[in-house]
């Protein structure tokens, strides 16, 4: 959970800071792009999964 929580202040500090040299975020501004990287990071879990249950 700390590791989260971090993540969260990173990620609010880098939208301040890009928001003040007027950038744009660093992040898909919709719920599309967010999903892909949702999608991307359960595919990694995903794999590791198969591969320790299937080839270990």
């Amino acid at each position: 959970m700390n590791e989260v929580m971090l993540a969260l202040v990173a990620g609010f500090i880098v939208g301040v800071l890009f928001s003040i040299l007027k950038l744009p975020i660093p992040a898909p501004p919709v719920l599309s792009g967010v999903m892909g990287i949702v999608g991307v990071y359960l595919g990694g879990l995903g794999y590791a999964w198969i591969v320790a249950r299937f080839f270990s």
